[in-house]
């Protein structure tokens, strides 16, 4: 019997771009995504040292406005969107009823009673149905716009530099998590101060129609491109986590070090979290044998946990991961993984294993 024929991959704006630029493409949560042009190593310095940039049009952008906004953001998130104001971002969590996440977010607040939230690609359809399940007795508009933006990431030292002369703002005024409109290159966009690799950037949100023009205009003016692999190098060495890795359905956020998240206030999902997690977050560091998702942690032989997200530090030169062990065995004098059958000493590292250079 012929088998039916497997689900397309999902394109971003860029999808030509990315060809004419080389890059390897691989199936990324259900999206055809570039992991990489011209190596994961070089891209990875490149944004560590000057600027790269980053497709990342195929997260999802939910805008939420109406009387009740803030309201509904306020119950369906454990952190503070009162705090916002218009031009900032907030980055927050959408938690399920379980004590696990539906996914982790950015929220950026536009105008009074108006703001946009950004999801992780794979999580756009659960998302949505969850947010839309709780609108019960809220007089709040919902707008999945996730086919209207395309969404590009440049980040690196470099970014407000290479950025400035090609805009009408000056960028030097725009602290941490800014949120504002201007042109770019002549065309007009939205630019967030925000990013995931542990490096100053921007994360430049603009029409899907226009966002090639913009992609080859940033390539113009010396930014790298940059692919999946190199951001996951850099969202590791920076101790980022990832939803699907060290968040999920089933992973208690809190096991995570993001407990700054959650504010004292009443939210959904509020006695799941109020659980102790059983498990902990920490960081590994190994001498020369990198580890991968999934590999088994002992303390003393004894499995204690998996590795959440591993790989060899291009900056520190040595392997790293991020690892959920049992609450218990957080204090232990040393650690091993298993490695294709074969146990290797780890020792406990501080998260993040690399911290921006001031």
């Amino acid at each position: 019997m012929t088998q039916p024929d497997a689900t397309p991959l999902k394109r971003t704006p860029l999808h030509a771009a990315h060809q004419r630029a080389g890059a390897r493409m691989v199936p990324f949560g259900g999206w055809d995504m570039p992991v990489q042009y011209a190596g994961l190593r070089a891209e990875h310095e490149a944004v560590r040292t000057s600027a790269g940039v980053f497709d990342v049009s195929h997260m999802g952008e939910f805008r939420i406005s109406g009387p009740d906004a803030l309201k509904f953001l306020q119950h369906v998130t454990p952190n503070d969107v009162s705090k916002l104001r218009a031009g900032r971002a907030q980055y927050n969590w959408l938690p399920n009823d379980r004590g696990g996440l539906v996914d982790d977010i950015y929220i950026y607040m536009v105008a009074e009673n108006e703001y946009l939230m950004v999801v992780n690609a794979g999580n756009i359809d659960k998302a949505w149905a969850h947010l839309n399940a709780l609108t019960a007795g809220f007089d709040v508009h919902l707008a999945n716009e996730s086919d209207r933006w395309a969404l590009l990431a440049v980040q690196g030292p470099k970014a407000a530099e290479l950025l400035q002369p090609h805009t009408d703002v000056d960028l030097s005024t725009k602290k941490k998590n800014a949120y504002f409109a201007a042109r770019l290159f002549g065309q007009d966009v939205r630019l967030a101060r925000t990013g995931y690799t542990g490096e100053d950037g921007f994360e430049v949100f603009v029409d899907a129609k226009d966002a090639e023009a913009m992609w080859d205009r940033l390539l113009g003016i010396g930014i790298t491109p940059a692919g999946l692999g190199a951001r996951d190098t850099l969202r590791l060495e920076a101790g980022f986590p990832l939803y699907g890795h060290e968040f999920g359905d089933d992973i208690h956020p809190l096991s995570s070090h993001y407990g700054w998240v959650v504010k004292d206030k009443e939210h959904f999902g509020r006695e799941g979290l109020r659980q102790t997690p059983t498990q902990k977050l920490i960081g590994l560091k190994l001498e020369k044998v990198p580890v991968r998702e999934g590999y088994p942690v002992k303390v003393g032989g004894q499995v204690v946990g998996h590795v959440t997200s591993g790989t060899t530090s291009p900056t520190l030169g040595h392997p790293i991961a991020m690892a959920l062990v049992s609450a218990e065995s957080t204090d232990a004098d040393a650690y091993e993984v298993e490695v294709r059958g074969k146990d290797h000493p780890a020792q406990r590292a501080e998260i993040p294993f690399y911290t921006q250079k001031a």
